[in-house]
């Protein structure tokens, strides 16, 4: 008989603690989760894309869409049920450009994050598009009386220099904006995000990004995309440090469009994604 604990299932029921209230005296960071699980398994180096997603990494790749597109997506964070991100995405283009409107929520029961965005995107020129978006935060703790939450806002320019090649800059919360609790301000750090992608031919895609925020160190983090098959696509990721690493798989058929995103912490497991997306 194993009389040793299971040192992962310990781990997640001390973060499930944390996050729900257990110990009402933490002070609980706020965070701008990163959703879509083609960008998840490829550690989210996702700041250049053009696609539904790209409310929640880069509005300005919302100009290059000239279709209806939405996306709906969900992440048990370390298959912990508690800790699960849902998320939805609708790209909606106009003459004068694209909106966006995209929401997201974090937890369940009585601890949540939401976050609810409206974003506007246009092509600037042939090679720079640029995009803003408003966002509205709240978070849900069970000592609270109500809800809490802030306004605040995130934005960034695409340039594309060549046919292979797509650059992107990102800022979000940029006010330090944040929510006033009886313990004092939780403060959502202003994050930025550079990088790129590049397509060595229609069968295999590199991306790259650095993300720097004013509470954390740089984070590197990269990805590579194979089509071996038509509508197949396999993707890998790394990130770090502490390093982390991905995988995906997606398939696209018609107007219908679905993948799988995976990533590995060495202590507390993996985090399963899915996403489906739809363009008419």
């Amino acid at each position: 008989m194993n009389f040793y604990p299971n040192i992962t299932y310990f781990s997640k029921l001390i973060l499930i603690f944390l996050l729900t209230g257990i110990y009402p005296n933490i002070s609980f960071a706020l965070e701008n989760h990163p959703v879509g699980a083609r960008s998840l398994g490829l550690s989210h180096a996702s700041v250049s894309f053009s696609d539904v997603w790209a409310n929640f990494h880069n509005q300005a790749g919302l100009a290059k869409l000239n279709q209806v597109n939405a996306g709906f997506f969900y992440e048990s964070k370390f298959g912990v049920d508690e800790l699960s991100l849902v998320a939805g995405s609708l790209a909606l283009p106009v003459n004068l450009g694209t909106f966006g409107f995209s929401f997201f929520q974090f937890g369940k029961g009585t601890f949540k994050e939401n976050k609810f965005g409206l974003a506007f995107a246009r092509q600037l020129t042939e090679k720079w598009s640029a995009g803003i978006e408003l966002d509205y935060l709240t978070q849900t703790f069970p000592e609270n009386e109500r809800t809490r939450g802030f306004v605040t806002f995130g934005g960034g320019l695409l340039f594309q220099p060549l046919d292979e090649l797509v650059l992107g800059a990102h800022v979000f919360n940029p006010i330090l904006g944040g929510i006033e609790s009886p313990a004092g301000k939780v403060e959502m750090p202003v994050t930025f995000r550079i990088g790129g992608h590049y397509r060595f031919s229609e069968y295999v895609l590199a991306a790259f990004e650095t993300q720097k925020d004013n509470q954390n160190p740089a984070l590197a983090k990269a990805g590579i995309e194979f089509l071996p098959v038509e509508n197949l696509a396999l993707r890998f990721g790394v990130s770090g440090k502490p390093f982390k690493y991905t995988a995906g798989i997606g398939y696209k058929t018609g107007i219908v469009s679905a993948d799988f995103g995976f990533s590995y912490h060495g202590n507390l497991g993996i985090t399963p994604s899915v996403s489906l997306q739809f363009i008419w």
